[in-house]
């Protein structure tokens, strides 16, 4: 995997100086594509890179030229293109799309940039070049965790069921939700490359994670729930890798990927002398806290022996006394992406949502043609399954699938059946990504 390349470095050099903001109104624009096809390959350059362990340019690059902070600016903006547009623009009458990949990949656009944070920010000088913007990061993180939070007692996350009755609008809004699922996921290993740099974050950033946020408590919460886990069918299954598996009797006491992110956070912010000092201590934060005893099996501290820190740190909150809460007069910094953003087009979001239907959403034949083309060229086959962690999977029943689909080589089935019963979800899409191959 170590020669495999997606971008030269000067290429890399390239796509990363050209990272800018882009207004709301211009999502999925021609010049707003183009970036998500950058960002897309860098993406996939930067699990590369990762992987093979050979030196991490893309990481470098980002610091280099400072667009740590455009990429969280960017992160939000779509964040509030989900939640301020995109219902408008399902509520509009004359909202309907002959096909919905232009707006998917909107949607998919924070996904992809937060894939590439939570690879490039395991590195503790990519926190440090995120300025003032980390506190942005922490309040995003927060805010999809406490989602998080909210959607376990609901039952955790839909379903991705095949229904004929759908509209494309009922399936774009489902593929929504169970994408952000997946983003918050990567926002709690995020957080967690954040509280790893304790040490360097200003003091208005562990205000904001201890007092404003209260993180430590949330992340008791988080542990409680563990929302990706569940039981289905007697069987305890665990969401990993992008779906949920099925979890051997044997492997149920082995610390998952997640769990292990909480835990460390957890040390970090409890652990820290900068932190602990900070962190007040009141009697609702003593109960949470100590619900994590019940949690330090001596299975649990084998694999994280550290965690008898912890454990120790636990036994002696047990016979502290709680604090007030602190009234300090702290001059600090507060985030103010999500705030400028909002002032900036509040009272707009019915006219952005009508000029991008008028004029971005509504493409032409020959326009999605030149875009599959484009997307083609953009998810390499050879690269993907490269920064594949297992097999592929069967597009319509999840088993292990060996064949792909012939017209368009995008989709994997495990059998013809499986690939007829799809046919009716695939079909456009592999009509259209077809055409674009030919048309290169």
């Amino acid at each position: 995997m170590g020669d495999l390349e997606l971008l030269l470095p000067g290429e890399a050099d390239v796509l990363v100086r050209g990272l800018r903001s882009f207004p709301l109104r211009d999502m999925g624009s021609g010049g707003w594509n183009q970036q998500h096809e950058n960002l897309e390959k860098l993406n996939m350059q930067a699990i590369l890179d990762a992987t093979a362990s050979q030196g991490e340019p893309i990481q470098e690059l980002l610091v280099t030229h400072g667009k740590i902070p455009t990429l969280v600016e960017e992160l939000i903006a779509v964040e509030m293109w989900k939640q301020k547009v995109f219902p408008v623009l399902c509520r509009l009458e004359d909202f309907k799309p002959q096909n919905t990949f232009p707006i998917y990949m909107v949607l998919h656009h924070e996904a992809s940039i937060i894939n590439l944070l939570e690879t490039v920010f395991f590195h503790k000088e990519v926190c440090e070049s995120a300025e003032d913007t980390v506190l942005d990061l922490v309040d995003y993180c927060h805010r999809k965790l406490t989602l998080l939070v909210a959607r376990s007692g609901r039952g955790g996350p839909p379903e991705e069921e095949e229904s004929q009755y759908s509209t494309p609008i009922q399936e774009l809004q489902k593929q929504a939700e169970l994408m952000e699922f997946e983003i918050a996921l990567k926002a709690l290993s995020v957080l967690r490359y954040i509280t790893d740099c304790v040490d360097s974050l200003s003091l208005s950033t562990l205000n904001r994670m201890l007092t404003t946020h209260n993180l430590p408590c949330l992340l008791v919460e988080l542990l409680e729930h563990s929302p990706w886990r569940r039981q289905e069918g007697g069987k305890l299954q665990q969401f990993e890798g992008g779906r949920w598996q099925t979890v051997a009797p044997s492997e149920q006491q082995k610390l998952s990927k997640l769990d292990g992110q909480v835990w460390i956070a957890l040390y970090n912010l409890l652990l820290n002398p900068e932190a602990r000092a900070r962190y007040c201590l009141t009697s609702f934060a003593k109960g949470q806290l100590l619900k994590l005893r019940a949690f330090l099996t001596d299975i649990l501290l084998d694999q994280l022996p550290n965690l008898a820190d912890l454990q120790g740190f636990l036994a002696h909150l047990a016979l502290t006394e709680t604090q007030l809460p602190k009234k300090d007069l702290v001059l600090e910094q507060i985030p103010e992406i999500w705030e400028r953003l909002e002032r900036d087009n509040r009272g707009k979001w019915q006219a952005i949502a009508k000029h991008q239907l008028r004029h971005i959403f509504s493409p032409s034949e020959q326009d999605l043609r030149l875009q599959a083309r484009r997307w083609a060229e953009t998810y390499r086959l050879d690269v993907l399954e490269a920064v594949t962690p297992e097999r592929p999977r069967c597009a319509f029943c999840s088993a292990e699938a060996s064949k792909r689909c012939s017209r368009c080589q995008n989709e994997w089935y495990c059998c013809r059946e499986c690939q007829v019963k799809h046919w009716e979800k695939h079909g456009k899409a592999c009509v259209l990504a077809a055409r674009g191959d030919r048309a290169k």
